[in-house]
């Protein structure tokens, strides 16, 4: 299929916040939160209403699509770019053509189409400075055989996605991470 074969077989927002089992407050609470900044929104005057679109692969469990999705959303509205949400677990063709690290079917991963369904840019599954906080916390895990491994793994987890929820420095880091990858067309 074709990207925007892809897009147009896309569950929209709507569908999409509808058929979420779990992080559909958290997701929103973000999205009623965040606002972009004066210069994001100048950085992206030149893409509004280009007909550029956004295919979306998500999950409703994943915490990185918790904080990114909502504000990819402000992004998209800013942009005027219409967005498409396809779920991963049931969408392997497609997600196997975005591997992180060619191996890897981490998400979300945003994929920015114009009118034609050409790829424009790609983004995903998290901004640098959010890996960078993912990665010092793993770095600080027991090995995976000690004994509390799984409890450090969890509460390494819960610290994050509550960060997520809370702190604004990180939507800024996503936002300005979305926003270069479109600039930039990369």
């Amino acid at each position: 299929m074709e990207l925007l074969d892809w897009f147009q077989k896309g569950l929209s927002l709507h569908e999409y916040i509808g058929g979420m089992k779990v992080n559909k407050d958290e997701m929103m609470g973000i999205y009623d939160r965040f606002s972009l900044s004066d210069k994001e929104k100048a950085r992206l005057a030149e893409f509004k209403d280009t007909g550029m679109k956004v295919i979306v692969l998500t999950e409703d469990w994943c915490g990185d699509a918790m904080l990114n999705n909502p504000i990819l959303l402000k992004i998209a509205e800013e942009a005027g770019m219409e967005v498409r949400f396809i779920l991963r677990d049931q969408n392997l063709e497609l997600m196997d053509q975005y591997l992180t690290n060619g191996t890897s079917r981490a998400i979300p991963i945003y994929i920015f189409i114009d009118e034609a369904g050409k790829e424009k840019a790609v983004w995903g599954p998290r901004a640098k400075q959010v890996q960078e906080m993912v990665d010092d916390g793993r770095s600080k895990l027991p090995a995976q055989n000690a004994e509390d491994f799984k409890d450090k793994q969890m509460s390494m987890y819960r610290r994050l996605t509550a960060s997520y929820q809370e702190d604004s420095k990180i939507w800024q880091f996503v936002a300005d991470s979305i926003v270069d990858a479109i600039v930039s067309g990369k």
